[in-house]
C-alpha cells in the first residue's frame, strides 16, 4: 500500500498562532515546533560546549551536503548532486556564470518578463562584468519557446511565476532547449516543497532554489544548487570560494576545484540557519510531495471557486487550469495593497505584489478547508464593506 500523507499529523508539527489563516507560506514558511530545540542544541551543546571542535564533532562541515541529500528527493535529483549554502541570488549567479562558460560562442541569455527580478539582475550584472556582448532577452512567459534558437547560450527560467503562479511546462522547454545545444537553469524557489520537480528526468543542467518558502527553514534560510551528473566536473566556478576547494584546509594559494557539486560551495556554512532547515525538513519524513500537490490543487480550486462566487470585484490572475498553476492563487484588484492589509488585520495572511496582485500560498502541510473558507468569507466582507479604504490600510510598509 502506498503511503498516504496524514495532513493532521503534518499540521501538528507547526507552531502557528491560534485562529490565524496563514496563506503566505510561499513567501515565508511558518516555524516548525522542532526548530527552536534544534537551533538551541546547535547553540548550547555544539557551539557552546564543543566550540571550534563542532566543525568536526558535530558534523558542521558536512552539513551543506547532508542537507542537499535531504532536499534532493523533492526536486527529483540523486544523492550527491545537491549542496546548500549562501543565498539564491548567489546560486543563480554561479549557475549562470558556469552555463555561459559552457556555451562560449553564444551571447543570448533567454528568460522571461515574469521572472523574479533578482534573477534578472544577476544576469544583467554578470553580462556587464563579462563585457563580451551578452544580452538578456525577456519575452512574455507564453512566448519563451518562440525565442529558442542556436544563438541562445542559456535558458534561465523560474518554473512558477512569483506574481501569478503561472507554471511553465519545464519538461517541454528543457527538451527543446537541449536539442538546440542550450544550457538550462531552472529556478524552483516557488516549486520545491509545493509540487514534484523532476530534475533527473528532464535532464536540466542546473537547478537552484531557496528553502525559506515551502521548505520552512526561516528568514534567510540557505539556498541550494543541483548540477546534472557528469556536468559539474566541467565547471570552473566563477565564485571560487575556499569551501569549494578540493582541500580547504590545505590553504593552497591557487584554487583547485572540489569534486562534483561540492565545488559550488562558496563561504562558511551558516550553521544556525542550517540547523533550522534540518529540523524543518523532518516533515518530509511523513509527507509525500505528490500528496501535497494533489491536496494543494483541491484547496486552490476551492479558493478560486469561492472567490468567483463571493468576490465579483476580484480578477483571477492565476491560470484556472490545474496543470498550469503552481502552489499559489493570485487575484488582481486596483486597491490590492489596501485590501491585503485589511485581510491581515482580520487574521488572514497573504501578501501583495505590485502593481495589483493579492497572493495566497496554498500549503496543505498546515492549512485546510477551514482556512480557505475563512479567507473567502473575510475577503468578501472586506470588499463588500470597503473595509480596505482606511488610512491604516493605505499606509505602505517597507515589506509588502
Amino acid at each position: 500500500m502506498p503511503h498516504v500523507t496524514d495532513f493532521a499529523a503534518t499540521r501538528a508539527l507547526f507552531d502557528l498562532p491560534q485562529g490565524l489563516a496563514y496563506l503566505d507560506g510561499n513567501s515565508l514558511g511558518p516555524l516548525a515546533h522542532a526548530v527552536p530545540d534544534r537551533v538551541a542544541r546547535a547553540l548550547r551543546e555544539e557551539w557552546g560546549r564543543m566550540l571550534v571542535g563542532a566543525w568536526n564533532d558535530a558534523g558542521w562541515m558536512a552539513l551543506p551536503d547532508r542537507l542537499g541529500d535531504r532536499i534532493a528527493p523533492l526536486i527529483g535529483a540523486s544523492a550527491g548532486s545537491v549542496t546548500t549554502g549562501d543565498t539564491l541570488s548567489i546560486k543563480v549567479f554561479q549557475a549562470l556564470a558556469a552555463a555561459l562558460s559552457l556555451n562560449p560562442d553564444r551571447r543570448v541569455i533567454l528568460s522571461d518578463s515574469g521572472n523574479f527580478p533578482s534573477d534578472l539582475y544577476m544576469a544583467q550584472g554578470l553580462a556587464r562584468s563579462l563585457d563580451r556582448g551578452h544580452r538578456l532577452v525577456t519575452p512574455p512567459p507564453e512566448e519563451v519557446a518562440d525565442h529558442l534558437g542556436e544563438e541562445v547560450a542559456v535558458l534561465m527560467l523560474t518554473e512558477v511565476d512569483y506574481r501569478t503562479g503561472r507554471r511553465h511546462d519545464m519538461a517541454d522547454l528543457i527538451a527543446r532547449a537541449r536539442a538546440l545545444g542550450i544550457v538550462t537553469i531552472w529556478d524552483v524557489a516557488h516549486s520545491a516543497g509545493a509540487l514534484p520537480v523532476d530534475a533527473g528526468g528532464t535532464g536540466v543542467d542546473f537547478v537552484v532554489g531557496c528553502t525559506y518558502k515551502f521548505l520552512n527553514s526561516g528568514p534567510g534560510g540557505p539556498a541550494f544548487i543541483h548540477v546534472r551528473r557528469g556536468l559539474a566536473e566541467r565547471i570552473e566556478p566563477a565564485l571560487a570560494g575556499w569551501l569549494g576547494h578540493a582541500a580547504p584546509f590545505a590553504f593552497e594559494p591557487g584554487y583547485r576545484a572540489a569534486e562534483a557539486v561540492r565545488r559550488l560551495r562558496v563561504g562558511t556554512p551558516p550553521i544556525l540557519q542550517m540547523a533550522a532547515l534540518d529540523a524543518a525538513m523532518d516533515v518530509w519524513d511523513i509527507a509525500s510531495i505528490h500528496d501535497v500537490r494533489a491536496r494543494s490543487l483541491v484547496l486552490s480550486r476551492r479558493l478560486i471557486d469561492g472567490a468567483a462566487a463571493a468576490c465579483p470585484d476580484l480578477v483571477l490572475a492565476s491560470p484556472r487550469a490545474d496543470e498550469c498553476r503552481g502552489g499559489q492563487v493570485s487575484f488582481r484588484h486596483p486597491e490590492g495593497y489596501a485590501v491585503m492589509q485589511a485581510l491581515i488585520a482580520r487574521g488572514v495572511v497573504g501578501d501583495f505584489r505590485a502593481p495589483d496582485i493579492l497572493r495566497f500560498g496554498i500549503t496543505p502541510l498546515y492549512i485546510g478547508e477551514a482556512e480557505i473558507d475563512r479567507c473567502v468569507a473575510i475577503l468578501a466582507e472586506v470588499l463588500d464593506r470597503r473595509l480596505w479604504d482606511t488610512p491604516a490600510c493605505h499606509a505602505r510598509a517597507a515589506v509588502t
